[in-house]
């Protein structure tokens, strides 16, 4: 077997979204999909609220570590 014939017998990006998306329909039912979509959406929005909050307060500690100085 070649190099050449072992990169093409591995599946790409858009095959293992598939196999992916066809796993997690397998495992948690067509009608949870839309739930976990949504959950997994609030707590992506939590944690760039959180980021954002904690770049600020980084801010502001630094901004009163150079008053100081």
């Amino acid at each position: 077997m070649t190099l050449q014939s072992i990169l093409l017998a591995m599946p790409g990006i858009n095959e293992i979204l598939i196999i992916l998306v066809l796993a997690a329909v397998f495992i948690f039912g067509a009608k949870k999909i839309p739930e976990l979509a949504k959950t997994f959406g609030k707590a992506k929005s939590e944690f760039e609220k959180g980021k954002i909050e904690g770049e600020k307060e980084l801010n502001d500690f630094k901004n009163k570590e150079k008053k100081l100085d």
